[in-house]
C-alpha cells in the first residue's frame, strides 16, 4: 500500500470508484431505492472535481456546489438542498 497517497487522493480515488460502482442507478427514471439513485447522483455530480483532485488540480467550488443541487431536479428530492445548508452551517463553504 502506498504511503505517500494525501488524503484528498485517497477520497478522490474513493469517489469516482463510488461513482463507476454506481453508474447503473443513474437517471431520473431508474427504479433502484432513492437512497441508492441519490447517492448515484452525487458521486456523478462530483467525479470532475475527484479526477481533478487526482490529478492535482484544482475545481471550482461553486461550480461543484451548483452540480449538487441539480440533484434536486433530477429526482424531485431536497437531498442537495440539505447537504449545501449543512456544509454552509458548518462553515465548510468560502
Amino acid at each position: 500500500m502506498s504511503e505517500n497517497i494525501s488524503e484528498e487522493k485517497l477520497l478522490a480515488h474513493a469517489l469516482y470508484h463510488i461513482r463507476l460502482l454506481l453508474s447503473g442507478f443513474l437517471g431520473s427514471q431508474n427504479q433502484g431505492s432513492l437512497e441508492v439513485r441519490v447517492a448515484a447522483h452525487f458521486a456523478y455530480a462530483l467525479h470532475n472535481e475527484a479526477l481533478a483532485v487526482i490529478d492535482g488540480k484544482s475545481f471550482d467550488v461553486s461550480s461543484a456546489l451548483k452540480n449538487i443541487e441539480h440533484i434536486d431536479q433530477i429526482l424531485n428530492v431536497e437531498d442537495g438542498k440539505r447537504f449545501i445548508h449543512v456544509i454552509s452551517a458548518n462553515g465548510s463553504t468560502s
